[in-house]
């Protein structure tokens, strides 16, 4: 499993900017022209002026001037009493910029300051890497000067602090024992894993929307079953038959575009309609109200509104458009592609009568996506892909072997998992993650 692509939060070693340092302010505004000019950023202009607006009016101390609102009028030219919470463009493009920085380090490592903006927040923070340093210069020194300053200047305080919770525990000690008499009380057992996977959905009353795929499906009209039933005594005498049965014509027969009827009420793949089924029941006994929506049933303006489940890949737009630009991506000409160079590829596999015997899919999830809710996305390069998606997403037991080597925070990251099928007779076998990647 592939290892974190976050910096372990460390105050000693990433200390923030210190005010009064000027050289240390000249190094961050470099690395911001860097970052600005990166592939990454060079074709966005909205993701440009975002970030380099937070890290200007930080480093300028303008804090006041971070706040969601504020952002929207100035940055994203919105009116100044818009509603935040009916247009997420701050939030939708913080997550987009978060993205591209993780982009952008993934391919220049040794920077001497990495800047992010953490989730829940458009105050940026500045990591210093001491080692990438100039070493004429003297932003190491200041920062180290810094940081004991205001260690110092905080002693006092943390004393104080610490008496205060000394009391408040004592107090709760006291009140614990007057109350609760032993062995009537019991802890609340700890959280699954399942839970904590979940647990994004319950920071809102909205219901989760799970979105299903309904592409356009063509099949041959009734006059050409009809036709080969007088041919053929017998067959395809019912709507059951011609449902469920294959017409088998002579490949060489010739059929015009009249000879072909849309059936708007088919088109949801069965590994997208068996994800749904897993995951809409799991919500149901979390106590989570879910609703399905298919096909044209929903759009972009429903998934900003509540956190989403997006089931299917290439029959879904989107699963393309949500995840087209992380770590891991399904493209059509490739199946699924590790986007970094030489990154692995994985394609399905099939059997000399065009069965698969093998497929893959990729589980996303994404604290904050790019419709600035919580969301997850399970697709396959398959119909077998998606379904073995929605079972990690749904079953501890598979779920647990998925995060077995996760970071010990997993659940306050976004991560990727890729996961492998072996197909038998058409139904697919249990799953199991081949690559994950984590930030």
């Amino acid at each position: 499993m592939e290892r974190s692509a976050a910096l372990t939060e460390n105050p000693a070693s990433h200390p923030h900017l210190p005010p009064e340092s000027s050289e240390a302010t000249a190094i961050i505004l470099r690395e911001l022209e860097k970052i600005l000019e990166s592939p990454p950023f060079r074709g966005s202009s909205r993701r440009k002026e975002f970030l380099s607006y937070v890290v200007r009016h930080s480093l300028e101390g303008h804090h006041d001037l971070l706040k969601e609102r504020t952002i929207g009028t100035e940055v994203f030219h919105r009116d100044a009493d818009y509603a935040t919470g009916d247009d997420p463009v701050v939030r939708v493009q913080a997550g987009e910029v978060r993205r591209r920085l993780e982009q952008y380090y993934y391919t220049a490592p040794d920077v001497p300051v990495r800047i992010e903006i953490p989730i829940g927040s458009y105050h940026p923070e500045f990591h210093w890497n001491t080692h990438a340093l100039p070493k004429e210069s003297h932003a190491e020194q200041a920062i180290e000067t810094n940081s004991h300053a205001v260690a110092q200047d905080s002693a006092g305080r943390r004393r104080w602090f610490w008496l205060l919770i000394a009391a408040v525990c004592l107090v709760g000690i006291v009140l614990g024992i007057a109350v609760f008499s032993p062995g009537l009380r019991h802890h609340k057992p700890p959280q699954s894993l399942l839970e904590l996977f979940w647990a994004p959905v319950f920071k809102t009353s909205q219901p989760v929307i799970i979105c299903l795929a309904k592409p356009v499906v063509y099949r041959p009209s009734v006059e050409i079953y009809e036709r080969y039933a007088r041919s053929h005594p017998g067959t395809f005498e019912s709507e059951s038959e011609r449902d469920n049965e294959v017409l088998p014509l002579n490949p060489n027969a010739k059929l015009t575009w009249g000879d072909m009827m849309v059936y708007p009420g088919y088109g949801v793949a069965s590994g997208d309609a068996y994800a749904a089924v897993q995951i809409s029941n799991l919500l149901v006994r979390m106590g989570k109200p879910s609703q399905v929506r298919i096909g044209k049933s929903y759009s972009f303006e429903d998934l900003i509104k509540a956190p989403a489940v997006v089931l299917g890949a290439f029959n879904n737009k989107w699963t393309m458009q949500m995840t087209s630009n992380l770590h891991f991506a399904l493209q059509f000409d490739a199946g699924i592609r590790e986007q970094i160079p030489s990154g692995r590829v994985w394609t399905s596999q099939f059997n000399s009568r065009g069965e698969y015997t093998a497929d893959y899919g990729v589980v996303s999830r994404l604290l904050d996506s790019k419709t600035g809710q919580f969301l997850v996305s399970a697709g396959g390069i398959g119909s077998p892909g998606t379904q073995a998606a929605g079972e990690v997403v749904s079953n501890p037991q598979y779920l647990e072997e998925a995060l077995r080597t996760a970071p010990a925070d997993w659940d306050k990251k976004d991560f990727q998992l890729v996961v492998q099928t072996n197909v038998i007779d058409s139904i697919p076998g249990p799953p199991h993650v081949v690559a994950a990647y984590f930030w």
